[in-house]
């Protein structure tokens, strides 16, 4: 997500920063805008260099915008996010990253009380909660509305006369607030920021709701904070390294990551490689630390997006094929040592040390920057049932003979800690949320979420 008031090109603004955060969704992007007057939008579905043009980008006018880059979710043009809503008493437009854990249970009760959807989002669950409510003001709405629904988000909504951001009580979502010029802008990584040339000012607090106009930015508060418990994952993999979340450089983490998995591993090897992106800063680490050149032994076609965040399982591995190639010259009648961020399906790790021995590799020792993923995500990954985790169904030794590497290593949750910085307190108060890895959420999964229509309305 990227937002910014306040700007004369609110709208190539939000195109550029959006831009910079492609690496988090490819099935489909938004652009909302605002004149003041009225709000109008468009969306489309694949990347945003598919969607829009200099044609697009000069229709939509506005000094406001919000944009949103789509990963996972259902399919279909009506789910692509911002959502866009216009109604007699004011538009508004939403967008969210993360998932609401009670989405279903909220969407049943407000079916039953004459609400229609048109999407099959929890976003919208959001906008029916905001328009229902008793409250005048529009803060009041929405903190009435945030009060009601559980999970991790972070939240931005557009109207004609304001741009309102959210972070969930236990700050599962990254989201950080720049300035460029006298326009505020709001990103889900910081990384937008370097492109459009604006300062970073903060991170957003979770239970925190702000709001920003004409008149600057006014900081309140939803809910006091819970736990924090920023996703781990956004360390391990979803970030770019160029981001800082917390104070924390996302390459540096990472680099950190590999340098404690060198210390934790007994393996022997001649060459060091890491799997194209998010893996590369650790297999630097690794390197360093082990003593062990490191190689650029698998190259990346730039034009295929992340295999990962593919929809389906047939995709992927079609992405996989596309999207690497091993350099024989590298890694013939070496033992490479292939360093990668996670497995979760194992598919993606099979392929890749095949193609490793079949350029000549004498064995591949697969080397993994983070602890096995034993437990789904709610919270907006792409891994919601034990079924899809290879490490939930089987022991270390049956996953090394799955994806047929010479030696398999995880990195254990307390190195994890360690090396992202947060180690002083572990548990749920480490400050991280490491629910796939332990199986300790920082929410109720299935908690009871009935409406407080009851609450006194002002």
């Amino acid at each position: 997500m990227f937002g910014i008031w306040g700007h004369p090109d609110a709208t190539r603004m939000t195109y550029y920063g959006l831009h910079s955060l492609q690496h988090r969704g490819q099935e489909g992007v938004g652009i909302v805008t605002t004149d003041g007057e009225r709000l109008q939008g468009i969306k489309g579905e694949g990347l945003l260099n598919e969607v829009f043009d200099e044609k697009k980008l000069d229709s939509l006018k506005g000094i406001g915008a919000i944009g949103h880059v789509r990963y996972g979710g259902k399919k279909g043009i009506e789910n692509i996010q911002p959502l866009l809503f216009h109604s007699s008493s004011g538009s508004l437009a939403l967008a969210q990253n993360g998932n609401l854990i009670n989405a279903n249970d909220l969407k049943h009760q407000l079916e039953m009380q004459g609400s229609i959807f048109q999407t099959n989002t929890d976003t919208e669950v959001l906008a029916h909660l905001i328009k229902r409510s008793g409250y005048l003001a529009q803060e009041d709405k929405v903190k009435n509305a945030l009060s009601m629904v559980k999970g991790a988000y972070s939240f931005m909504m557009l109207t004609e006369k304001e741009l309102i951001i959210a972070q969930d009580p236990n700050g599962l979502r990254p989201l950080s607030i720049g300035k460029v010029g006298d326009a505020y802008c709001v990103a889900a990584e910081t990384c937008a920021y370097d492109l459009i040339g604006a300062e970073y000012i903060r991170d957003v607090e979770p239970g925190e709701l702000i709001i920003i106009d004409r008149d600057g930015i006014h900081e309140e508060r939803f809910s006091l904070s819970a736990t924090h418990a920023m996703c781990t994952m956004e360390y391990v993999y979803f970030s770019r390294p160029d981001s800082d979340i917390g104070g924390i450089n996302i390459h540096t983490a990472r680099k950190n990551l590999g340098k404690q998995l060198a210390l934790e591993v007994n393996v022997q090897g001649d060459v060091v490689t890491g799997v194209p992106d998010s893996s590369i800063s650790a297999a630097i680490g690794f390197a360093e630390t082990a003593g062990i050149p490191y190689e650029l032994g698998l190259i990346k076609n730039r034009y295929v997006g992340r295999t990962f965040i593919k929809p389906t399982q047939e995709l992927r591995e079609q992405g996989v094929k596309m999207k690497l190639s091993p350099v024989r010259k590298v890694v013939e009648g070496k033992r490479v040592i292939m360093v990668d961020d996670s497995i979760v399906r194992g598919t993606t790790s099979k392929r890749i040390v095949r193609m490793l021995k079949q350029a000549g590799a004498k064995e591949v020792h697969v080397c993994i920057s983070s602890p096995p993923m034993t437990n789904p995500c709610f919270y907006g990954i792409d891994v919601s049932t034990h079924e899809e985790l290879i490490a939930a169904n089987h022991s270390m030794e049956e996953i090394r003979e799955i994806i047929e590497a010479d030696s398999l290593t995880f990195l254990s949750v307390e190195g994890m800690l360690k090396a992202i910085g947060r180690s002083e307190n572990m548990g749920k108060n480490c400050g991280q949320c490491m629910a796939c890895f332990t199986g300790e959420y920082p929410t109720e999964i299935y908690p009871d979420t009935p409406l407080p229509y009851e609450k006194e309305m002002k």
